[in-house]
């Protein structure tokens, strides 16, 4: 194996983005039922990475989550969600293709996931108990992550970048 170099930061500073993107309204991650602050600033650094937005709803502890959380230079796109299923709704109506992260019967598995072709809303819900049931008649598909392990479901962070990478075409 050849030896292998560490690019530097002026190298990495080179290959990437100068600003943060606005609003490219294409991929949009939305952790509507979140359980820990921590996870969406996490979250918002795989947002802009790959290119993608994140929609959240308007509680004052998910603004202070993402305050805390992004330490990131510069605004981020975010988009704010009054009511989750109203907003599922609309994008419905726009055309957007509504991908849940759930564990359900005839879910797609993340590697054989294609890249997003259109406007795409990926779905998080909450880290026990999912995807409220009352909402799942609104996704267009369901996307899993195989697990070996004891654990019944990632957090929302993790399992948002993995989908969010594969759907952006670089994983």
């Amino acid at each position: 194996m050849a030896e292998l170099r560490v690019k530097s930061r002026s190298e990495l500073r080179r290959a990437r983005r100068r600003q943060g993107h606005s609003c490219w309204d294409h991929l949009i991650v939305a952790p509507l039922w979140a359980q820990h602050g921590a996870n969406l600033g996490t979250l918002l650094r795989t947002c802009d990475a790959v290119g993608a937005c994140m929609a959240v709803p308007s509680h004052d502890w998910v603004k202070n989550a993402l305050r805390k959380g992004n330490t990131l230079p510069g605004p981020s796109c975010i988009h704010r969600v009054g009511n989750p299923q109203n907003w599922l709704l609309k994008q419905r109506e726009r055309g957007s293709h509504i991908i849940g992260v759930e564990l359900a019967e005839g879910a797609t598995r993340l590697g054989d996931l294609p890249p997003a072709r259109g406007r795409t809303v990926v779905v998080l819900g909450h880290e026990f108990s999912g995807i409220p049931s009352d909402t799942l008649h609104l996704l267009d598909e369901a996307v899993e992550i195989p697990m070996i392990g004891r654990g019944a479901s990632l957090n929302v962070a993790v399992a948002g970048s993995l989908v969010l990478y594969r759907l952006a075409g670089l994983a």
